[in-house]
């Protein structure tokens, strides 16, 4: 899911002032930026204890955002003085993490490789500001276009500057060690103004109420007792499932939810299904057709493929369908994304399902797969279930939730018939997208898996 703050900024869960985005000792190492957009991470486990000595790019933490367990990795080597936090606290980003003993190892490093013949500075400078995605580089000073070459940015922040034609290695960043933000992009240029204004719609409506603040808490997590016959168990409302709390409050604070309902008749789709599976060798469910299904719709109803700027009031209406898959693990709900899903034929989509299914119930998905959907659908029929009320994926403006196919009685050319009938609920922001156009784009996806042909080329050719 989309990334955004639930708790106070700066603060810590015992009330203890926060650090900043830098810090003027060397043996400082604070909580670098997770992703774009994340301002807090739950810390699960310590890996290294006080005393330690440990390597560079060895796991310092894992720590849990709304995106996805992260692991820490030491920027230097050194010995470990002192963790600053206990497991199940929320750290904000910027805030010291862990300190270390004696002088900064890297500075001995590059004083050492100084005195190598033939060896080049200027390599050891490339090195540190490809510093990857998880603790970037902790410079005082941001790094700025031209100094650098290639600026630093997430996946999800290059795909939004090169579908708003933004050269991303101009823009000025403001992030953390220079990192180009959504706002930098957002921001960078009269043309980028122009630019995003062609792919949105203004539109006036009121700006939300802020979710309330969870109320702080002066008592440690409750243990967890043993349950028996008669005994009330008591689990600590944390990690993924505090994350997900939070979200979901914040979506049906921000969004105005209404949902529409209809089945569609998939007994030619299940036909083609299960041909395309044969021909192809490879398993393929449902669910790709109507992934395809979307992406074709969207084109005839793009206020549905759309993201709402709550801070600039505007309504942002994406060219490429970057799909959302809302999915169940033993660790909670998750929402990896395929982008440009419209650009992918129904054989490519299924074997993205697939992989994405198997890289988030086992943890090792990255990121910038988690971020950036524009629209997203959720598969609650896998399971049961009909029809749904789902919960739009903010800042997005509608998700289709699929319910189980069934056998039914169907009305085909006049005639009474056995068939097979798929649920299909649309939940759009009322702010957005108007009932009738809801309707409507519904009605057109029903359409495309009732002559599901053309379903098996991509939307955008």
């Amino acid at each position: 899911m989309t990334d955004n703050t639930h708790a106070n900024p700066g603060v810590s869960k015992d009330h203890t002032p926060m650090g900043h985005a830098t810090s003027s000792d060397p043996n400082s190492f604070i909580l670098p930026d997770l992703g774009e957009g994340v301002h807090e991470a739950e810390l699960i486990a310590w890996k290294v204890a006080v005393g330690d000595t440990v390597e560079e790019h060895q796991t310092l933490a894992e720590m849990e955002t709304d995106k996805a367990l992260v692991e820490v990795p030491s920027p230097r080597a050194g010995v470990i003085a002192s963790l600053n936090g206990k497991e199940g606290d929320i750290l904000n980003v910027g805030a010291v993490l862990v300190t270390y003993e004696g002088s900064n190892a890297l500075d001995e490093r590059s004083e050492s490789q100084d005195s190598i013949p033939g060896e080049s500075r200027d390599s050891d400078q490339e090195d540190h500001e490809d510093a990857g995605t998880v603790v970037g580089s902790v410079s005082s000073e941001p790094i700025m276009p031209g100094q650098g070459g290639k600026a630093l940015a997430t996946p999800a922040v290059r795909r939004l500057a090169r579908d708003m034609g933004v050269n991303i290695d101009t823009v000025r960043g403001t992030g953390l060690a220079g990192r180009v933000t959504e706002k930098d992009v957002r921001a960078a240029t009269p043309s980028t103004v122009h630019a995003r204004d062609e792919r949105s719609e203004s539109r006036d409506f009121p700006a939300p109420a802020p979710a309330p603040a969870p109320k702080p808490t002066h008592t440690p997590p409750p243990t967890v007792p043993a349950p028996s016959a008669g005994q009330t168990q008591r689990i600590p409302f944390r990690g993924a499932r505090r994350t997900i709390a939070a979200r979901l409050r914040q979506s049906m604070d921000t969004a105005v939810h209404f949902t529409v309902m209809d089945e569609a008749d998939v007994s030619a789709l299940d036909t083609l299904r299960k041909q395309t599976a044969a021909a192809s060798g490879e398993k393929i469910s449902f669910l790709p057709f109507v992934i395809s299904a979307m992406c074709h719709a969207v084109k005839s109803f793009p206020a549905l493929n759309a993201t709402v700027d709550e801070d600039a009031q505007e309504i942002c209406r994406h060219p490429s369908v970057h799909m959302g898959i809302a999915t169940d693990t033993e660790h909670g709900l998750s929402v990896p994304v395929i982008p440009d899903a419209d650009a992918l034929g129904v054989i490519e989509i299924a074997r993205h399902v697939t992989d994405l299914a198997q890289m988030t119930r086992n943890r090792s998905i990255t990121r910038d797969r988690l971020m950036g959907s524009t629209i997203t659908i959720s598969n609650v029929g896998s399971y049961a279930g009909r029809f749904a009320t789902p919960v739009i994926n903010i800042p997005e403006v509608a998700i289709l939730a699929v319910g189980r196919v069934r056998e039914g009685v169907v009305v085909r050319d006049g005639g009474i018939h056995i068939g097979k009938l798929m649920p299909l609920s649309l939940a759009c922001d009322h702010r957005v997208v108007d009932g009738a156009e809801a309707a409507r784009c519904l009605a057109h996806i029903i359409t495309l898996l009732q002559s599901p042909e053309q379903l098996l080329a991509p939307a955008r050719r």
